[in-house]
């Protein structure tokens, strides 16, 4: 047998099950043998039956006294009754409709059981246990046993039994890592790794491989991201001076103290600025912290020193909103600002400004890095959302210059990560924190509210109105769904805009309104001509809105904390006392974790960290670099790990930047960058 041998030529494995692991992307020995394991069950500690307990999940041995099918009329069921005895008392085992198992199991016979003992009439009884003769190698009731996803009728007896039947071709497997780096490390070998990782001897070995098919997923990730980083760094950028006086002039002018945070994150941006390797740099701050302002100090300097700046933001309205934005900060400069959008319609005259070099600062949307728009001299790109835009379109604006050159990049977000995330995610990018609000910025009274307070909260927003401020509803669902009992954005909107709010004029937003029928509300709720919105997420990105003091948020428990963590930022953007209340569905139960951290913390950073044990990395990272595999032995908080893989991922590329003679790990980066779909 071949590691390339198809599993439908495995021995004893019929059409159904090739078909099931087929579903499971299962097609040949090699496949089935990198199919790893989600959890386990510990069966290592025997107990006797004498010893157990009502509720617990244990494993005994014990010998079969009695065996025999019987049918049940009432459920038109089989029911296989067993009586097994391990010389301290007796049990009764039963199993529903598998009356084969007469077949297969015999009075005298040995066996191993593993199972959850309920009490039931006064004595103790296993329920469809797991179970196998003690002859041979127990591997499904005995030991550290391996618990994998499933599909179809697949089952975890009949999976691990295939598993166990190739296991020792895992020796077959070539091992890609290079061998200083695994004796570097202390590392098991990937044969090693992957019986012990189906078929762990003890705690400690399924430790080691954990850790090693682990490392093996984030090298393969920061390989990636550094490579991209070197070949980056072979550019050329242009170097741009710090213009002392400018930036202290801009500075005294601001109506704000720029915080600690932002200065540090300013003077790290200026410092990167005066190399002639392009900067790569991600500028992460909570949601109004200010980065904006730390990107118009870049700006600034970029077009002081004679070059051309370019802001892009993922949609227009908030492309605009960093128009009229910087437009107010570079009032005092003399500067030449441009708005650049797709809905634009005469953009001939907007097009010949940018390239003859007029436009000195360009904001706008994806229409940036349209083969048609063509910069006189490019030397700063400001990416807004960073976690909106995916590696192909930062590498589309940086060949918006002559070949062998690229301008500096700055990308920014407002999506607090995690720093163990954030060096797995952005392995390419350096990393700007600020952590500190500005001063005098009022902490967002957050507050759960129960149904029976829905019209006391309604009332308050109704007070809020009236002092000339405005409200966010938002909503998990366009349409009512019956199935799901979550609340509909139009079915809340017509309720509330015939009822609750009928003196007032309130708007709706979705995402299957047209962009110019959503631009049209969302002007109007700028200008306060609305009093609320009720919309569903797409008010997450970044758009302000002065006025708004009121965040609703229902069926709360919907969404992820750095959701709503982003929702919330969205109102208290002056220096008045804003709220937000999170709605839970009807019927829900008991205290809710993440809601009540919610409550409790006011940092996106803190929230983030909670987020990632509540949910994992999955939407955030997904978001972040699109058509990345789901990792599922590597562990984001383990930051130690990820550093690891950074540093052996440069020292293998200072060695021999190609990879090449490391043809297997070359093969394997492929093998991986082309499952994960990265273009």
């Amino acid at each position: 047998m071949l590691l390339s041998t198809p599993v439908a030529e495995i021995p004893g494995i019929g059409t159904v099950t090739a078909r099931n692991l087929k579903n499971l992307e299962i097609n040949n020995v090699q496949d089935l043998l990198l199919y790893f394991p989600f959890r386990y069950d510990d069966f290592s500690a025997s107990k006797r039956i004498a010893d157990l307990q009502p509720g617990e999940t244990a494993n005994i041995r014990a010998r079969i006294e009695l065996i025999h099918n019987k049918k049940s009329p009432r459920r038109r069921m089989y029911i296989t009754e067993c009586l097994v005895n391990d010389g301290s008392d007796s049990l009764r085992v039963i199993w529903f409709n598998q009356p084969f198992l007469t077949r297969n199991l015999k009075a005298g016979d040995e066996i191993s059981l593993a199972g959850r003992v309920t009490e039931d009439y006064g004595g103790l009884i296993m329920t469809s246990p797991q179970y196998e003769k003690t002859s041979g190698r127990a591997i499904h009731t005995q030991g550290i046993v391996p618990v994998y996803h499933l599909t179809g009728s697949l089952t975890q007896k009949s999976l691990r039994s295939a598993i166990a039947k190739v296991i020792n071709y895992s020796s077959s497997i070539e091992d890609w890592l290079p061998y200083e780096t695994i004796k570097r490390y202390g590392y098991l070998s990937l044969a090693d790794a992957v019986r012990q990782i189906h078929f762990p001897e003890n705690p400690e070995l399924l430790s080691l491989s954990k850790q090693r098919l682990g490392f093996n997923e984030l090298l393969l990730m920061q390989l990636r991201a550094q490579r991209q980083r070197q070949s980056f760094a072979k550019l050329k950028a242009p170097v741009i001076g710090f213009d002392e006086t400018a930036t202290k002039k801009f500075v005294e002018r601001l109506p704000f103290e720029l915080t600690a945070d932002q200065k540090k994150a300013a003077w790290e941006i200026i410092n990167d600025l005066k190399k002639e390797a392009p900067m790569l740099r991600l500028l992460q701050g909570d949601v109004g912290s200010g980065k904006t302002a730390v990107a118009c100090l870049a700006l600034l300097n970029t077009v002081r020193a004679g070059f051309q700046a370019a802001l892009m933001a993922p949609t227009e309205i908030l492309a605009a909103q960093h128009y009229e934005t910087l437009k107010a900060f570079f009032k005092a400069e003399g500067i030449e600002l441009l708005l650049l959008t797709g809905s634009q319609t005469d953009k001939k005259k907007l097009l010949k400004k940018i390239a003859s070099g007029e436009a000195q600062i360009i904001i706008g949307t994806h229409a940036l890095i349209q083969k048609n728009v063509i910069f006189k001299n490019l030397a700063l790109a400001v990416v807004d959302e960073q976690h909106r835009f995916g590696v192909e379109q930062r590498k589309l604006l940086a060949q918006k210059v002559e070949a062998g050159t690229a301008p500096h990049l700055l990308s920014m977000t407002a999506t607090p990560i995690p720093r163990s995330l954030a060096l797995a995610i952005y392995g390419d990018l350096d990393i700007s924190l600020i952590k500190e609000m500005p001063l005098g910025r009022k902490k967002i009274l957050t507050k759960l509210v129960s149904e029976d307070k829905r019209e006391e909260m309604y009332q308050f927003v109704v007070n809020e109105f009236d002092a000339g401020n405005q409200a966010f509803i938002v909503c998990p669902l366009i349409n009512e769904s019956d199935t799901l009992g979550f609340k509909s954005v139009k079915a809340e909107f017509e309720r509330l805009d015939k009822s609750v709010f009928k003196d007032y004029k309130i708007g709706l937003l979705h995402g299957k309104l047209k962009n110019t029928e959503r631009d049209a509300v969302m002007k109007d709720f700028m200008e306060n001509k609305l009093k609320a919105v009720v919309t569903t997420s797409i008010i997450e990105i970044g758009v302000d809105v002065p006025n708004a003091s009121v965040m609703i948020i229902e069926d709360a428990e919907r969404f992820g904390l750095a959701q709503l963590h982003q929702y919330r930022g969205r109102v208290g953007r002056r220096q008045q006392q804003a709220f937000c209340f999170l709605m839970s569905a009807k019927g829900s139960a008991a205290p809710n974790h993440r809601l009540e951290a919610m409550v409790n913390h006011d940092s996106g950073f803190e929230l983030a960290d909670i987020d990632l044990k509540f949910r994992g990395p999955g939407e955030v990272y997904g978001l972040a670099q699109k058509g990345f595999p789901e990792l599922r032995m590597a562990n984001f908080y383990d930051t130690g790990m990820i550093k690891k893989a950074r540093e052996a991922a440069k020292d293998l590329l200072d060695i021999d930047p190609k990879l090449a003679i490391y043809p297997q790990l070359l093969k394997e980066l492929g093998d991986w960058e082309e499952r994960a779909h990265l273009e």
